[in-house]
């Protein structure tokens, strides 16, 4: 059973990667979206970008700054099948489930330009936002000295593998299955 986690910038391409896992090589996806979107619809709040960032840091205010990962690396675990944990955006995070073992992170990057005219053709809840917005946002997530806060940019430092998706799927997917190859011996 391999565990593997990812982070990265902005519609760089982390759902491809969860996507293409899921699809062509069996994994089990466990998303930090998913599980913070059931909290905040459980307390009758909107689902936006702001929501999801202020959500993640009170529960790790609450409890610890690796604790929704903690959650989902515990439901991977459970599974007992090969996971993948998308999002995963500080450094307790990352620190803690390396050091559990059998874990990997993935950090994907593009682009800034790319990145955005990518959010824009998806368009999910969290999509739809100016290009000054969006590169807000980034900037607000990509470092923190707080622990409890993202932290984007100390996490890809910390990625065992790193791909930089400005190329084509097949390209992507090239880089994934041979790093697939050298995790799985």
């Amino acid at each position: 059973m391999k565990i593997i986690g990812i982070t990265g910038t902005l519609g760089a391409g982390k759902g491809t990667i969860v996507d293409y896992l899921t699809k062509h090589h069996g994994f089990t996806h466990f998303s930090v979206r998913g599980y913070l979107t059931k909290i905040i619809k459980a307390k009758g709040r909107e689902v936006n970008r702001d929501s999801l960032v202020n959500t993640a840091n009170e529960l790790r205010a609450q409890n610890t700054p690796s604790f929704i990962a903690e959650e989902l690396y515990r439901k991977a675990k459970e599974s007992g099948t090969d996971c993948i944990i998308e999002s995963i955006r500080t450094i307790g995070e990352v620190n803690t489930l390396h050091a559990k073992g059998n874990f990997n992170l993935f950090a994907v990057d593009a682009d800034q330009k790319l990145r955005y005219s990518r959010i824009v053709e998806r368009a999910s809840e969290t999509d739809k936002v100016s290009f000054e917005i969006f590169a807000g946002n980034e900037e607000r997530e990509m470092n923190s000295d707080d622990p409890n806060k993202q932290n984007l940019a100390a996490c890809m430092l910390l990625a065992d593998y790193r791909f930089i998706n400005d190329g084509s799927f097949d390209k992507l997917y090239k880089e994934v299955d041979e790093v697939l190859q050298k995790i799985k011996g």
